[in-house]
């Protein structure tokens, strides 16, 4: 009697996001081994991401260089400007691009932090006199300055010190925090409150934390605020002072060895937490302080091999967002020219992220403006996260299955067919792969997606077609051939302006003896 045909239904492919760190034959099928330039859209689908639409037309003034940093200044009147940073200049707008930089001041480095604070804008980088922008008439910044100037010119003028030459500046709480100075890795100093330019008298002053470490030493990398607590990042630790509102009385609130900051650029308040990138992985700062005894779990523990080596490999600098509407986090090694993806809506069982890659976008800087648009630096000026292009060229989505074996790996599969059902993409390419027993060598397959594809259900969603584009699902067969005792399927596409999503894959085999 002939065996029937069996079959096994990836619903949601991906929709768990990447695994490299279980048994590939261990792993559920809604994971992936590869899912590249891709996201976990609203309806659990992994779709391809958006891509960098760029704004920028005249970039004369960044000459070769990349937009290392980006953030738009907003004052309490709802002026704005985007200000960015890149080619050793201070630079503003972004359709032209304008150097910003003061008259006689000489810039080597590219790697500032820029915060708003009371109706300005601050600069800061390591061994550089700190800037200040604004279009206040008078005040805390010691006067209009229409331009981007020294802080010490400011100050001067106003019969105050200079500032101070840290490297990482925080505004909460009424007032600038900096730290981390080439000679100084343990101070914390404030400004006095609501004067981001005055460093001493009125209520400013300085902390010394270097005996409150609980290794006995570390260095200062990064600081954030969380709930009236000053959070201090070192390298392989974390200090907490509650009471942050009033420095002068903080209090030393907790400690935490084992765990810190790689890079200042990593961490990102949520609202509800802080994200940072620590030598283990992506970490949280409110489950970090919950099982300080053992702070062992991370957030991209379903990758934490990839991140881990990716780390090491780095040589350049990180760059990191949050966006809400997006649902990401966005962690990139602008050295390594890799972004990581995390969709922050759901924890998976482990307590990681659904992890998602982004490999090769060039992308350098972010910034989550106030209206939500996400903003993307690169060697080609600014652009904004939108439209399914990168600068007018298109980018690979893939993705690669588990191994598959039907629930049993020691029986023989000869594959019959592989039905994809695809949302969007019409007239796209559709390349399949699939390979037996860890081989890799492949077949593979072409499919078009042609324009005249049914809705799902034959019913448009709403009545209003699933994409902006009034695309719905494609439903194909490919024919495969082979055989093998587990399977790995591969999907790839070049997204050219149009979007897509991969909602199932159905695969049928003839199941046989025992290999």
């Amino acid at each position: 009697m002939a065996k029937e045909l069996q079959s096994i239904n990836l619903v949601a492919p991906a929709f768990k996001g990447i695994n490299t760190e279980d048994s590939p034959l261990a792993q559920d099928p809604s994971f992936a081994e590869v899912a590249d330039n891709a996201v976990i859209d609203q309806r659990g689908r992994i779709a391809a991401r958006k891509g960098l639409s760029v704004i920028t037309t005249n970039k004369t003034v960044l000459g070769s260089g990349k937009i290392r940093a980006i953030k738009e200044f907003k004052n309490n009147v709802g002026t704005t400007k985007v200000f960015s940073v890149g080619n050793n200049k201070i630079i503003s707008g972004t359709t032209t691009l304008v150097d910003e930089t003061p008259g006689s001041y000489t810039i080597n480095a590219d790697n500032w932090k820029m915060v708003n604070f009371n109706d300005s804008i601050y600069f800061y980088q390591r061994e550089f006199q700190p800037l200040i922008y604004n279009t206040v008439a008078s005040g805390s910044s010691g006067g209009t300055n229409s331009n981007v100037v020294t802080l010490s010119s400011v100050n001067s003028a106003a019969g105050l010190t200079s500032s101070m030459y840290g490297n990482e500046v925080l505004a909460a709480y009424g007032r600038l925090w900096t730290a981390d100075f080439t000679d100084d890795k343990s101070t914390i100093y404030w400004s006095d409150l609501l004067s981001g330019h005055k460093w001493s008298g009125g209520s400013s002053g300085s902390i010394d934390i270097s005996k409150v470490w609980p290794d006995g030493y570390d260095e200062i990398v990064a600081l954030s605020a969380h709930n009236n607590h000053l959070i201090i990042f070192g390298r392989r630790s974390i200090v907490v002072y509650s009471g942050a509102d009033n420095p002068a009385a903080m209090a030393l609130a907790d400690t935490v060895a084992g765990v810190g900051c790689v890079d200042r650029d990593t961490v990102q308040a949520t609202g509800a937490d802080v994200l940072f990138l620590s030598q283990t992985g992506l970490k949280s700062f409110g489950r970090t302080i919950q099982e300080k005894s053992m702070p062992i779990s991370s957030l991209s523990g379903t990758i934490s091999k990839d991140i881990i080596a990716t780390l090491i490999a780095e040589t350049e600098s990180f760059r990191s967002v949050y966006h809400p509407e997006e649902n990401f986090y966005l962690l990139t090694f602008v050295g390594r020219d890799v972004t990581f993806c995390f969709d922050v809506r759901v924890k998976l069982d482990n307590g990681s992220y659904r992890a998602t890659r982004w490999p090769g976008t060039g992308f350098t800087s972010y910034v989550r403006q106030d209206n939500g648009t996400l903003l993307i630096g690169s060697v080609n000026g600014i652009g904004k996260y939108s439209g399914f292009q990168d600068n007018s060229s298109s980018y690979r989505f893939q993705y690669t299955s588990p191994e598959l074996s039907f629930g049993d790996p020691a029986k023989l599969k000869f594959l019959k067919k592989i039905r994809p059902t695809i949302f969007g993409g019409e007239n796209s390419n559709i390349f399949f792969r699939w390979a037996y027993d860890f081989n890799s060598s492949s077949a593979s397959a072409i499919i078009t997606l042609t324009s005249d594809a049914t809705s799902e259900y034959n019913v448009a969603e709403f009545n209003v077609g699933q994409f902006t584009s009034g695309q719905f699902l494609s439903r194909n067969n490919v024919n495969t051939s082979g055989s093998g005792g587990t399977l790995a399927i591969n999907m790839e596409s070049d997204i050219n302006g149009k979007e897509m999503s991969l909602q199932e894959i159905n695969v049928l085999a003839l199941v046989g003896k025992t290999i």
